[in-house]
C-alpha cells in the first residue's frame, strides 16, 4: 500500500458515509456517531501499532482496517434502523461485502485486499476464527482492541448522559432495569467473555462490555483502558452490590497485571 492509496481510501470513506446523512435529527445522530467512532478507532489502532515493531506498510494497512471495520454499519442502519446485529444483519460480514461490491480495494495487491476484507469480516466475531494466515489473526487482534477501546468511550458517555441526548440506536433496545443476570456476572469472576445471547437488561450489557477486558491482546490496550478509566466509568452506573464489587475487583486486578 502506498500513501496515495491510503489517501484515496480515506476519501472514499468520507464520500460513502456522507451518502447516508439524513435530514432527520435522530437518524443523523446515529450516523454521525459511527463516523466519529471510526476515526477514533483509527487513532486507537495507530497508538497500538506505534508500540509494535511494524513496517510503514503494515501501519497503513492497520489504519485502513480501522477505517473500514464498521463500514457495514451505514447500510445496516439505513435498512433496519438499528445497530443490533441479532435482529438485522452481521455488520462485519456486510462491511466485507460492501468493500468487494464497490471494488474499494481493487488497486491494492491481492494479499492486502484479503487481509483488509477478512479483518473487517471477522472483527466483531465472538472469538477470533482459527485462520491459517497468522498475519490476518494479528490484524484481527489489533482491530478488536482498537474497536473495544472506543466502544467503551461511546458507552461511558451514553450511560453518563441525559436520555434526551443519547443516540437512539446505541442502547440496543434493552430495558434499563435494576436487575442483572448472575450468568453474565459470573463471566467476570471466571475471566471469560459474556455472550450477547444472554442479555436481558441494560445492566447485563454493561457487565458484558466489562468482560471484554478479557479479550484484549496488547499491553498498550490495557494501558489505554486504565488511563481512560473506562472500567470505573461503566461500573459506577451498575447496581453497587457486593457481588458486583467483588467481580470488578477481579477484573481490575487482571487489567493492571496485563499492562505491565
Amino acid at each position: 500500500m502506498l500513501n496515495e492509496d491510503l489517501k484515496s481510501l480515506k476519501k472514499w470513506f468520507i464520500d460513502y458515509s456522507r451518502s447516508f446523512y439524513s435530514s432527520d435529527e435522530g437518524d443523523q445522530k446515529n450516523i454521525s456517531l459511527k463516523v466519529e467512532h471510526t476515526y477514533n478507532v483509527c487513532e486507537n489502532i495507530i497508538l497500538i501499532v506505534n508500540e509494535q515493531s511494524l513496517s510503514r506498510n503494515e501501519i497503513m494497512l492497520a489504519d485502513a482496517v480501522a477505517l473500514f471495520h464498521d463500514v457495514g454499519r451505514f447500510p445496516q442502519y439505513a435498512k433496519y434502523r438499528t445497530f443490533r446485529d441479532s435482529i438485522s444483519v452481521n455488520h462485519g460480514k456486510l462491511g466485507a461485502e460492501v468493500l468487494e461490491k464497490e471494488k474499494v480495494l481493487q488497486n491494492l495487491p491481492v494479499n492486502e485486499q484479503e487481509l483488509i476484507i477478512n479483518s473487517v469480516k471477522f472483527h466483531n466475531a465472538f472469538a477470533i476464527p482459527d485462520l491459517q494466515d497468522r498475519r490476518i489473526i494479528f490484524f484481527l487482534k489489533l482491530i478488536r482492541d482498537a474497536d473495544k477501546l472506543d466502544i467503551w468511550r461511546v458507552f461511558s458517555e451514553y450511560f453518563e448522559s441525559d436520555e434526551k441526548e443519547r443516540a437512539s440506536a446505541i442502547g440496543l433496545g434493552l430495558l434499563d432495569l435494576p436487575e442483572y443476570s448472575e450468568k453474565v456476572l459470573s463471566c467476570l469472576y471466571d475471566k471469560k467473555l459474556a455472550s450477547l445471547a444472554d442479555l436481558k437488561t441494560l445492566n447485563d450489557f454493561k457487565l458484558t462490555q466489562l468482560s471484554w477486558v478479557y479479550d484484549l491482546h496488547f499491553k498498550t490496550s490495557f494501558r489505554l483502558l486504565i488511563e481512560r478509566d473506562y472500567i470505573n466509568r461503566i461500573s459506577r452506573t451498575l447496581p453497587q452490590t457486593d457481588e458486583i464489587k467483588k467481580a470488578l475487583t477481579v477484573l481490575k486486578e487482571f487489567a493492571f497485571q496485563k499492562q505491565k
